[in-house]
């Protein structure tokens, strides 16, 4: 991943093992995160294996990562809180914090795509996402 694209995101993994804080790695089409020693990637979190296919599973991501909210071309503050859960199945629940409201959405398959444009169509009229997060392959 070039540095020059790449945002940072800090957060929680937990399984059955206990907690530990990780660093989330995302370029606009991959995310990598290194826990225990292993680094898994991928083009969705939903997605995340190590580079000899084992998939992340039985745990838990949690992170928050800034996503400004535009409204009428002025931007504003807001924070995407994200909780994935990867196990038989994987489900993702997102909130957004934006404007003394929470915007939420959950979707099973962790489609973070799909949960992002549920959240999107909650906000207020002439509102959106101030960026992109993760581009289509």
């Amino acid at each position: 991943m070039s540095s020059e694209s790449t945002e940072v995101w800090t957060g929680w993994y937990r399984d059955r093992s206990g907690a530990e804080a990780i660093v989330i790695t995302a370029d606009g089409r991959r995310v990598a995160v290194r826990i225990r020693e292993a680094e898994y990637a991928g083009e969705s979190f939903a997605a995340l294996a190590t580079a000899d296919g084992q998939a992340l599973t039985g745990c838990v991501l949690e992170w928050d990562l800034p996503l400004p909210v535009v409204v009428d071309g002025a931007s504003q503050q807001a924070t995407l809180s994200c909780l994935l859960t990867l196990g038989e199945r994987s489900d993702l629940s997102l909130a957004l914090h934006y404007g003394g409201a929470a915007f939420e959405a959950c979707v099973a398959g962790g489609d973070f795509e799909g949960a992002l444009d549920r959240v999107r169509r909650q906000l207020p009229p002439g509102a959106d996402f101030g960026r992109a997060l993760l581009q289509p392959a």
